[in-house]
């Protein structure tokens, strides 16, 4: 028998397209690399707020910058990233409350669909222009995804509970005692240590401390699915 595999902790909101980028990686590696990789959804806002942080969106010089950048990764990482028109008010004023509650009941309830679940909602909201705060949004990704009606409307219920209130809440401070101010952020627990690594660019770090092979953000290994 070979070494345990290593647990790798992926905090990550839809509403973040950095967070896009890190997870599609990083499931990319999923079985290539010895990890178990634990999808934690998280709100971003709450992380904002709590270390003092504010959306680079709001500084003129990030937000111009930010636009190009997206875009080459979206490109090199072939990931198909698309800036939403309306660009402040889905991320400034709509948010992703609705949605991170949504993938964290469907985590408890059917967490073998919480991959593609995700990948739907940001397919919405960061390649299509589409809306991911109204429960028909929701649904429409969920179902797009391989859920039935029944299972999906099932887990948008629960999404009000006290008890899927609180788990996002807690998975968020968790992020946040990490030392997170901001997402995407990949805990590493290796060797009885724990590594903390902000964004999407810092696989070949994460590879490094593994002690497993980086071969680029797309691996000969592996076609991509979008």
């Amino acid at each position: 028998m070979g070494p345990a595999p290593r647990t790798l902790e992926f905090f990550y909101d839809v509403l973040s397209p950095y967070s896009w980028l890190g997870f599609e990686i990083l499931c990319r590696y999923k079985n290539i690399w010895n990890i178990h990789l634990q999808l934690r959804p998280s709100l971003i806002a709450g992380i904002m707020k709590d270390s003092g942080n504010k959306p680079p969106a709001m500084l003129p010089r990030k937000a111009k910058y930010l636009t190009n950048d997206i875009k080459l990764l979206g490109q090199q990482i072939q990931v198909p990233i698309n800036f939403p028109k309306d660009f402040f008010s889905v991320i400034l004023e709509k948010g992703s409350l609705s949605a991170m509650r949504f993938l964290t009941a469907m985590k408890s309830e059917h967490p073998e669909m919480l991959e593609k679940a995700s990948r739907e909602l940001w397919m919405r909201v960061w390649s299509r222009d589409e809306d991911i705060t109204e429960p028909q949004s929701i649904l429409a990704a969920a179902e797009k995804a391989g859920m039935s009606t029944e299972q999906a409307r099932r887990i948008l219920e629960k999404t009000s509970t006290p008890q899927v209130k609180n788990q996002l809440k807690e998975t968020t401070e968790a992020a946040c005692k990490y030392g997170a101010f901001g997402l995407p952020v990949t805990v590493a627990h290796v060797d009885g240590q724990t590594h903390m690594l902000f964004g999407s660019d810092r696989m070949e770090l994460l590879a490094h401390l593994l002690g497993e092979k980086w071969m680029g953000p797309v691996p000969p290994a592996v076609e991509s699915r979008l």
